[in-house]
């Protein structure tokens, strides 16, 4: 062999060094794990939170409704009310009139009106 050849087979056969980095510090998996844990853990949260208060302008609408119910109700039976005491006023007043109660008087009880010249007044002051 010469050393021509010997020197092209060594340059061969010897792999390239490569310029060799410090080693870092290996990481810990649990900080990372914390982290992602965390991360995941931040819109779920959200998301809950979200549903509560969905839910409660949810049955805050629905109580109002039912009010509003209540009061399309209370303001229905105000009006019927209000017809009816209509009515029972038109009753009375036809009920009081003089022409009506003068003839009752008349046909039931037998009595008459008096004769105003039989009336006499009496004067109370000194």
């Amino acid at each position: 062999m010469s050393t021509s050849s010997w020197f092209a087979e060594a340059a061969v056969a010897a792999p390239a060094r490569t310029p060799t980095r410090p080693k870092a510090a290996p990481r810990t998996k649990t900080k990372t794990r914390t982290r992602r844990r965390a991360r995941s853990r931040a819109p779920i949260a959200w998301i809950v939170i979200g549903a509560v208060l969905l839910a409660g302008v949810v049955f805050v609408n629905l109580a109002v409704l039912r009010l509003n119910l209540k009061l399309d109700h209370a303001t229905q039976q105000r009006s019927e009310l209000r017809a009816s005491n209509a009515s029972l006023q038109t009753e009375l007043s036809a009920a009081l009139a003089s022409g009506r109660v003068q003839a009752q008087a008349r046909s039931q009880d037998g009595l008459q009106p008096a004769d105003p010249s039989t009336i006499g007044y009496i004067n109370l002051t000194p």
